[in-house]
């Protein structure tokens, strides 16, 4: 039954499978009034961004203090930074299982679409066990939500088409504007995050490697 699962959520040509559980993958808060106002996403189009640049609503879900808040995952490359935010943990347990920490560390500048907690909860719990069981089916879907070069949101507007690590895959779509981008038409929850060696998009689902392949 996982495997059925597992595949219909997973592995189809459509992302919609990833969140049939869960109409709402990540809680709504209130507008956020800091660390920026959403007119200030990433001014400068090179990537790289800090804490002033970051927007969204579900930005106030992240610690405003510590190793896991904005201020804090600048100074660590992204797997580890990630691992300090409570948005992700879900996201690097299943990086660990995929083998793909120092992967993604020793990147030097890479953009990383992060499906928060609740949406890898969206494909319940067993599809979410079996998948973690199996690296060689885990590594590309993770890939997949990974560019390997470092936009920030008006970067991903201006470029539109982006590639990814999982070159089997077929690439993202990014839509809306700067203040409110889209990838494969999921709407960033709170953008331009800052790691050492990425930028960092919070979003509300897992992404389906092939949804855009023709």
């Amino acid at each position: 039954m996982a495997a059925a699962v597992l595949t219909l959520a997973a592995c189809s040509g459509s992302d919609t499978a990833s969140t049939a559980t869960s109409s709402t993958p990540v809680p709504a808060p209130a507008p956020m009034s800091s660390p920026a106002a959403a007119g200030n996403a990433g001014s400068s189009g090179d990537g790289v961004t800090t804490a002033a640049d970051v927007f969204g609503d579900a930005c106030k879900l992240v610690p405003t203090s510590g190793e896991g808040s904005v201020g804090g995952m600048i100074d660590d490359p992204v797997a580890t930074a990630a691992g300090n935010n409570p948005l992700l943990t879900k996201l690097v347990a299943a990086v660990g299982k995929a083998g793909l920490v120092d992967t993604l560390n020793s990147q030097p500048a890479i953009t990383v679409f992060a499906p928060a907690d609740d949406a890898f909860k969206a494909l319940g719990d067993e599809a979410f066990n079996a998948l973690a069981a199996d690296p060689a089916k885990l590594a590309p879907i993770l890939k997949y939500h990974v560019v390997g070069k470092r936009y920030d949101a008006k970067g991903l507007v201006a470029a539109g088409t982006l590639p990814t690590l999982d070159s089997a895959g077929g690439d993202l779509k990014i839509g809306g504007t700067a203040d409110a981008p889209t990838v494969n038409g999921n709407p960033v929850l709170c953008g331009n995050i800052p790691t050492k060696n990425a930028t960092v998009f919070v979003i509300g689902k897992v992404l389906t490697p092939g949804a855009n392949k023709s």
